[in-house]
C-alpha cells in the first residue's frame, strides 16, 4: 500500500486524526489538512510519520479557493498521485442558538466551511480522479465523506450545522451517480456521539444521556471507531455499495419503543 496516497481534510485531530492513525496503520501516505500553523501539528505529524509513511501538511481553510488549490498543487509536487479524499473538515456554531435566533454570520460560516468547501474540494479531486482512471484503467480510488446523524435528526439549537450535513449526504449522492461509471466510490460515513474536543464542552450532558440509554452501546465512540469504518472503505472492501450512509453511532438511530 506504500504507493497509496490520501488527503483527510481536518486531519490532525479528533475524527480526522482517528482516521489518519488508521490509514497510516495500513501504510497509506496522507496529505493531512488544518488550519492551524505547521509547527504546532509537528508532533501529530512526527507521530504519523513514525509508522513508515510519507506525511505532508497542508495548511489552509477548504472554504477557500486559493487554499483548496494550493493543496491540490502541493499534493501533486509531494505526491504525484492521489486515491482517496477524505472530507472530514469541519466545524460546529461558535455559538449554540435556537433556530429562532441564529444568525446569518454563523450560518455562512458553518455552510462555507462544512458544505461548500467539501463540495468544491470533491468537485476539484473528483476530476483528478478521472484523469488518472482514463489514464490507468486499474487505478482505484473514491471520496468518502464524513457527515453527522445530524444529517437526519434535528438539534434546534445547531441547526446551521444540521443543514451543512444534510446538505453532505446529497453530496455524497451526487457524486457517487456521477462517477459511479468510473468505479470511482463515494462513500459516507455517518458518526454519533463522538469524543473529541468539538464535544468537550457537552460531555456531562451526554455521559447522563449514553447512560440513561441515547444508545445500544452504552459508551462514547472514539475517533478510531470512524477510523476503522474508514479504513475498510478505501481497502475497497465494500466494492458493490456506492453512494451508502456507514452509520457509526453505537445503535443510537435504531428507532426502539
Amino acid at each position: 500500500m506504500n504507493n497509496k496516497y490520501a488527503l483527510i481534510t481536518g486531519g490532525s485531530r479528533g475524527i480526522g486524526l482517528g482516521i489518519a492513525q488508521s490509514l497510516a496503520a495500513e501504510g497509506w501516505n496522507l496529505a493531512i489538512n488544518g488550519m492551524r500553523p505547521e509547527d504546532s501539528v509537528r508532533e501529530t505529524l512526527d507521530g504519523l510519520r513514525a509508522q513508515g509513511i510519507k506525511v505532508i501538511y497542508c495548511q489552509g481553510n477548504v472554504a477557500d479557493l486559493q487554499a483548496r488549490t494550493a493543496m491540490l498543487d502541493k499534493i501533486k509536487s509531494e505526491f504525484g498521485n492521489l486515491h482517496f479524499l477524505i472530507n472530514n473538515a469541519g466545524v460546529a456554531p461558535l455559538e449554540r442558538k435556537d433556530i429562532l435566533e441564529m444568525t446569518e454570520e454563523s450560518y455562512d460560516r458553518v455552510l462555507d466551511i462544512n458544505l461548500k468547501g467539501t463540495f468544491f474540494l470533491s468537485q476539484a479531486v473528483a476530476n483528478w480522479l478521472v484523469e488518472q482512471k482514463s489514464a490507468d484503467s486499474d487505478f482505484f480510488g473514491g471520496i468518502v465523506n464524513v457527515s453527522s446523524i445530524s444529517a437526519t435528526i434535528a438539534s434546534i439549537n445547531r441547526g446551521e450545522y444540521c443543514i451543512s450535513k444534510a446538505g453532505m449526504s446529497m453530496v455524497t449522492q451526487l457524486f457517487a451517480t456521477r462517477l459511479g461509471e468510473l468505479n470511482l466510490p463515494v462513500y459516507e460515513v455517518r458518526p454519533g456521539v463522538i469524543m473529541t474536543d468539538m464535544t468537550s464542552g457537552v460531555k456531562g450532558k451526554y455521559d447522563k444521556m449514553i447512560e440513561d440509554g441515547l444508545t445500544v452501546q452504552k459508551r462514547w465512540g472514539y475517533p478510531e471507531d470512524i477510523g476503522k469504518a474508514v479504513a475498510a472503505l478505501v481497502r475497497g472492501d465494500f466494492p458493490y455499495s456506492t453512494g451508502q450512509v456507514i452509520m457509526i453511532d453505537g445503535g443510537l438511530t435504531i428507532d426502539r419503543l
